[in-house]
């Protein structure tokens, strides 16, 4: 991996060129095929006060380029930021290859599938059940019920016609809607 590190307005020290190397190994943990990193750290004067500004472009085999600008009071604070979010993009990036399965068009057409096998067999995943619905119900058998059972919730008819919930809260405590 190549490294290039300049420094724009401001002259690049042993201990800042130490840590943006140190920082930018961190980077080969992905297997990226990382072929080179640019580094431009600049600073900038923007309503009298001072600000460092740093840029990684990250260069990977077959891939596109991961470019990060951050902005920052302190040098330091810049590289650490902009390196924590080359480390999310590639990351993605590195997710998005290992767990996806690459399927291509041909290898779908090859299979056979039979429609007709597929309807059945997901008609009988569906059981009708009867609901209790219609029953008109006391809050405290329901609660009872609930109690009872491993159900988080329960809908029914109260004595008033109204459709209710009754559910298990968080701290231990009943809700109804």
């Amino acid at each position: 991996m190549n490294i290039s590190l300049t420094g724009r307005h401001l002259e690049l020290t042993d201990a800042i060129k130490t840590h943006m190397t140190s920082s930018i190994e961190t980077l080969n943990k992905y297997n990226m095929g990382i072929t080179s990193v640019n580094v431009i750290a600049s600073a900038q004067t923007k309503k009298g006060k001072e600000h460092s500004m740093v840029e990684f472009v990250i260069t990977m085999a077959g891939k596109n380029s991961v470019i990060i600008k951050q902005n920052d009071d302190d040098l330091y604070a810049a590289i650490d930021i902009a390196i924590e979010r080359a480390q999310k993009a590639l990351r993605r990036m590195h997710d998005k290859e290992v767990d996806h399965q690459k399927v291509g068009l041909n290898t779908i057409k090859s299979e056979d599938v039979d429609v007709k096998e597929t309807a059945e067999a997901m008609e009988d995943e569906i059981v009708p059940v009867e609901l209790d619905l219609y029953k008109p119900r006391e809050v405290e058998d329901v609660l009872n019920d609930l109690k009872e059972s491993n159900k988080m919730f329960e809908i029914f008819l109260d004595n008033e016609d109204k459709t209710r919930v009754l559910y298990k809260r968080n701290d231990g405590k009943f809700g109804l809607y």
